[in-house]
Formats: C-alpha cells, structure tokens, sequence
C-alpha cells in the first residue's frame, strides 16, 4: 500500500510539473499598444535580444538582415489599428487595421502598411506586397545602450519602433489635422 501511494504521489508530482512548465511565459509574449488616445493600437510578438546580434547586412549572423522584409515583431505578423484616417508619414491611410512590415536599413527604414491580414512572419510578403497601402522611408536614430526587447509605442502623434540600438519613429496625425 505504502508502494502505491509513493507511485501515486510521484505520478502527481511529475503532471504538476509538466503542466507549470507548459504554463510559462512564452519566448515572444503578444503585446498590445494603444497611444494614449486610443486611436492607435499596435499588436505584436515581442521577441527579446538574448544575446544576439539583431540588425546586419547579407551574409552577417544577424537575426534581421538590412534591405530584406521584416514581420516587425515575432510569429504572427504586426497589425496596426487607426481608428481614424491618418497621414502616415506623409501619406494618406484610411481607418482600419493593417500589417505593419519594415525593411531595416543601416541609416534608414522603410516601414510598409498593408491590407492583407492574418500573416505568419513575412514570408509570403512577395504575393501580397501588391496590397501596400503605405511605404515611408524613417532615419534610425543610434542608441549607445541596447534595448533587450523589441518594444513599438504609438503615440498621438507617431508610431516608434525600438530593439537593440535601433529606433525609427514614423510620424501619425490625424487626416486633415
């Protein structure tokens, strides 16, 4: 008897232990953003830096090479939510939600909107690029110190973009502001 119940209390500790284990934060949480008004909301997978050489160019061991299609974020693509038209760096993006994709370059980055939703990662950007809503080219500003985790902040006035020494910032007003 004492036999069972040492098997059956050994059984116990291994499922609790498996099932704390499946219960941990994922590597890349989904995060949600609003700008402080709510008109903006950016949802995205938030991958960390882990040691790890971020922006590169071809041929690097960068995780994201320059000049090539970045989901901006980890797993599913990023969406952007306005809830009114906006000029989005300059051009004219209607109320609705969108893929936010960039193509990361040493000294600036393109940041692209478009319709198509419910992508994994960038990989089929080729056959749906013809829905761009948007392109802006940003400068990067440099930081000395390295951010760990992906982060995007909108704000009323812009969408930042900032992981490792990179930020890029596109400008946001409403349309006809």
């Amino acid at each position: 008897m004492k036999n069972l119940i040492a098997v059956f209390s050994f059984l116990f500790a291994m499922v609790s232990l498996v099932q704390a284990q499946d219960k941990k934060a994922p590597a890349s949480p989904k995060i949600t953003a609003e700008s402080p008004d709510k008109s903006i909301k950016v949802v995205y997978g938030q991958p960390s830096k882990k040691g790890r050489v971020i922006f590169g160019p071809e041929g690097s061991t960068s995780l994201e090479k320059y000049g090539k299609v970045w989901r901006t974020g980890a797993n599913e693509a990023t969406e952007v939510t306005f809830k009114n038209d906006v000029m989005f760096g300059g051009k004219m993006v209607k109320a609705g939600t969108y893929t936010l994709y960039t193509i990361p370059g040493e000294k600036e980055w393109k940041v692209l909107l478009n319709s198509t939703l419910g992508q994994w990662g960038a990989y089929d950007y080729e056959k749906i690029k013809g829905n761009d809503v948007a392109m802006v080219t940003v400068p990067v500003s440099t930081g000395k110190s390295p951010m760990e985790k992906l982060t995007i902040t909108p704000s009323n006035s812009s969408i930042a973009i900032a992981w490792d020494n990179m930020t890029v910032s596109v400008p946001v007003t409403k349309h006809g502001s």
